[in-house]
């Protein structure tokens, strides 16, 4: 099996698109890959305190019933925090994630994620510049995965991403004739030209 270090692949489902404009996670789903394997799973709702729009209610599913006997966001961060720690963290679009991680996590007093992220988005792009875009539901369905519940649901999310991110792990290991792709690797690949990917994976490639 192709794999790399372990990894949390995550996903927030959110009031809106902005923490600085009092936007609040209502929902987080996550799984811990180790060997190329799911090996735990996280899911919560939180109350954000304040009724959702009905825009939000019909693109998640989750309703303001719902998140009416959720716990706090603050009372689910403490608990996600540990479910993270030590780990290196994934996400499609991983930019939005962090951003609401990283207030949330701020929002009771601990500091911000250290480990680092990917964006399976960003290297879905570089790997897959031929796919129609590079929305999750988009690439599941490209890459012929399988469909893990409703999109927009967090844990569905995660565990769709972590099929992608091991799918791509699979595509760089293959291409560059190594059973092991260092998380740093996917980072690099991140921030490539399209046109230096190519470059990038036989500079790498195992010279036998």
């Amino acid at each position: 099996m192709n794999t790399t270090d372990s990894v949390v692949v995550l996903d927030f489902e959110t009031t809106g698109l902005s923490p600085r404009q009092g936007d609040r996670a209502i929902e987080i789903g996550a799984v811990r890959v180790v060997e190329g394997r799911v090996v735990a799973r996280f899911q919560r709702l939180m109350n954000p305190g304040f009724r959702i729009s009905p825009f939000i209610e019909s693109y998640t599913g989750i309703d303001n019933a719902m998140l009416r006997d959720a716990p706090p966001c603050a009372e689910v961060m403490h608990e996600f925090a540990g479910f993270i720690e030590g780990h290196r963290l994934v996400a499609h679009n991983a930019a939005f994630d962090r951003r609401f991680l990283e207030a949330e996590l701020d929002a009771i007093g601990l500091a911000p994620h250290a480990e680092a992220f990917a964006c399976s988005m960003r290297i879905a792009r570089r790997l897959y510049p031929q796919a129609p875009n590079h929305k999750l539901a988009t690439l599941v369905d490209y890459r012929g995965l399988a469909r893990q519940g409703a999109f927009h649901r967090a844990l569905a999310d995660a565990e769709m991403t972590a099929q992608l991110w091991l799918g791509m792990l699979a595509e760089v290991a293959q291409r560059a004739g190594r059973s092991l792709v260092p998380f740093g690797l996917m980072q690099r690949l991140e921030g490539t030209p399209k046109r230096a990917v190519d470059a990038l994976l036989a500079d790498w490639a195992d010279p036998a």
